[in-house]
């Protein structure tokens, strides 16, 4: 008669496969706070037990009709502790009488075959794993779960809520808090494109608007050129109406503005200028002597 296994072990069994199944499809380990959880978890302790009890009494009945020799055998078995026995069933060796009962009647080159049955961890690793996959492809195939694309839109839109929840935290961006850095310069250049390039065309050498790549400005309220950049597009030109002041309006905000002068910045100071025979517009204003930022 075989030995069972106690009870707690397949608690603990069985408490693996749930958070296993129930992170299947949560995705987090927020159910672990989750009293329908703990719920599934004492339900399966009770039947667990409730198994084990209907063990013992099949177990005991079977025990009456062994003889002597075999209750005395199996008593011994028992006080053996279960991980040990386990252990010692993973690698025990069989005796030349049981490897006789299960040889079977074929060879090849002097090597002969023995009947044994696979170990119980590794049958029930198998049922699991093939348990498992037929979930997961039920689950790929006919839900969103792990499906790539519905995780990519959940995950962008979260992203995009977390960017604006803290958008709406900080405070706006003025000409005094406005700085310059080489991050903004891809957004900006998007941002000129819709805004700016009409007058100034998408590379900023001018056409109706001045050429913003040159160092002739025709207004120079700033000392250094992001900020004097900041300052037209924010509030205009006194000069020129049809640049109008784009912050003050409302139509861009302080932060769109940052990024437009990063922009603006880049194409003046990092790149060469686009002159009038590479179908830039002509100089217009005064040389500007900005100051390094």
């Amino acid at each position: 008669m075989k030995q069972r296994t106690p009870v707690v072990v397949n608690i603990l069994i069985i408490i693996g496969l749930l958070i296993v199944f129930y992170y299947l499809f949560v995705q987090s380990y927020a159910f672990l706070a989750s009293p329908y959880f703990w719920g599934t978890v004492v339900i399966a302790g009770i039947l667990a037990y409730i198994h084990s009890a209907i063990g013992d009494l099949i177990e005991n009945n079977k025990f009456k009709k062994l003889s002597p020799e075999e209750k005395a055998a199996y008593l011994a078995e028992k006080k053996v502790p279960f991980f040990k026995r386990m252990y010692a069933a993973a690698f025990k060796k069989q005796s030349e009488t049981e490897e006789k009962d299960i040889l079977i009647d074929h060879g090849f080159d002097g090597i002969m075959e023995l009947d044994n049955q696979l170990p119980k961890w590794w049958v029930g690793l198998f049922y699991f794993g093939t348990a498992f996959c037929i979930v997961y492809i039920a689950a790929y195939t006919f839900t969103d779960f792990a499906h790539p694309l519905s995780e990519y839109e959940k995950e962008y839109k979260e992203q995009l809520a977390s960017i604006e929840e803290y958008q709406k935290s900080q405070p706006p961006v003025t000409i005094e808090t406005a700085k310059y850095s080489a991050d903004n310069i891809a957004e900006g250049k998007e941002l000129f494109k819709t805004n700016c390039a009409s007058c100034h065309k998408e590379d900023g050498s001018g056409g109706i608007g001045p050429n913003l790549t040159d160092n002739y400005w025709i207004n120079q309220p700033e000392k250094t050129l992001f900020k004097n950049v900041f300052h037209m597009d924010w509030n205009g030109s006194p000069t020129n109406p049809a640049m109008r002041p784009f912050g003050k309006n409302g139509e861009v905000s302080g932060a769109e503005i940052e990024k437009i002068a990063a922009y603006v910045y880049h194409i003046n100071q990092e790149l060469p200028p686009v002159t009038p025979a590479q179908g830039g517009a002509a100089p217009q204003g005064t040389e500007a002597h900005w100051e390094k930022e």
